[in-house]
């Protein structure tokens, strides 16, 4: 969906106050396949999936393209290229295609952090590109998230020296669903890119339901020295088929392009490319998303829990117990919640699945609480 399209009917959504999304019917109609695996196998809230996806049109498009499995997908490839260079209004030449955003992140970790490169980042924060790049010898700054568990862009900035190379920041955060004001994370990208390159990890850029929110994909078509990551696994409901994408000015994406490795297959790249054309299914995911958070806030607002007003398809709460106890005590009413956030370890994050199963999760965690 382009951004102009979904400003627009966010803006929509918002003059009913979202009320229109909580009905009981839903506004969208689609052939949703239920869970075909055992009816006793485990609820999996833990991996914030988009359990709505493949769409149908999406999976349609996969199966008509399985005889292409003997093909390599440079030619599907450089399609896709041209459909996200358009929908994020940037050259060809600025798209890294990659299998998820995490293989984007470890890709740009390997390329700043090789050697010694030092990278700044929040704590807790998602970890793939800072703990491959530890390997690799990278040293770390992590930095501690405010009182409001949200990334402290100045504690940030102090921490910058001429041996930065890259200043990560995942926004909206994982795993606390905090999203940054917009006006101070325009402010500190513009101050602080000349001194070192800026990662903005947008995975769930798609569920911000503020209409003006900007991408900082914005900063890179001003040419400035920023990366952005966006992936098809949240919500496009295709983590299982492992493709995502890197914008960056040429010269950067180039440098980026050298270290990806496994890239991404043909099934993924036709199905991504359908993706992005299935406006319905879009909406569709979101407005379940955000009934899910509404049922989940609701469950929570009964028992008293503190929890963080989330910009994703998770919510971020605290248990008031060792997150190891509280998931062992869930798995035992066959429901699997996140891992455990150090050093946060008596908070948790529950993903929004499919309705019926956040009614299993709230019932199941009123028997924990109670």
């Amino acid at each position: 969906m382009k951004n102009i399209d979904r400003r627009e009917w966010l803006k929509t959504l918002g003059l009913s106050g979202g009320m229109a999304l909580l009905g009981g019917t839903d506004i969208f109609a689609f052939d949703i396949p239920s869970r075909t695996i055992l009816s006793d196998s485990p609820i999996m809230l833990n991996a914030n999936e988009n359990a709505y996806g493949p769409s149908e049109r999406v999976r349609r498009v996969i199966s008509e393209h399985l005889y292409e499995g003997c093909r390599y997908p440079f030619r599907s490839l450089s399609t896709l290229v041209k459909l996200i260079a358009e929908k994020e209004g940037v050259h060809k030449d600025s798209i890294v295609i990659t299998g998820g955003s995490t293989e984007g992140l470890k890709a740009t970790g390997l390329v700043y952090g090789l050697n010694g490169g030092e990278i700044i980042a929040a704590d807790p924060t998602f970890q793939a590109m800072l703990s491959y790049a530890e390997t690799f010898k990278a040293k770390i700054h992590r930095v501690p998230l405010n009182e409001k568990l949200e990334h402290d862009l100045d504690a940030m900035a102090a921490k910058i020296n001429n041996k930065t190379k890259l200043i990560f920041i995942c926004n909206p955060n994982n795993p606390t669903g905090t999203l940054l004001d917009k006006n101070h994370l325009m402010d500190f990208c513009k101050s602080h890119d000349k001194s070192a390159i800026i990662f903005s990890d947008e995975a769930y850029y798609d569920f911000i339901t503020e209409p003006d929110y900007p991408s900082m994909t914005t900063l890179v078509k001003e040419g400035r020295n920023i990366i952005v990551s966006k992936t098809f696994s949240k919500v496009y409901g295709l983590a299982g088929l492992r493709v995502g994408y890197l914008i960056a000015k040429p010269e950067i994406a180039k440098k980026l392009k050298a270290a990806v490795m496994a890239n991404t297959n043909i099934l993924a790249i036709e199905a991504a490319k359908e993706a992005l054309k299935d406006d319905e299914f879009y909406k569709y995911s979101i407005t379940q998303n955000y009934k899910a958070k509404e049922m989940i806030y609701d469950s929570l607002n009964k028992l008293g829990m503190e929890y963080i007003h989330s910009h994703t398809n998770f919510v971020f709460f605290k248990t008031g117990m060792p997150i190891t106890s509280f998931s062992e005590q869930m798995s035992e009413k066959n429901i699997i919640v996140g891992r455990p956030f150090p050093p946060l370890l008596d908070w948790a994050r529950i993903s929004t699945g499919k309705l019926e199963d956040i009614k299993a999760f709230t019932k199941a965690l009123e028997a924990t609480m109670s």
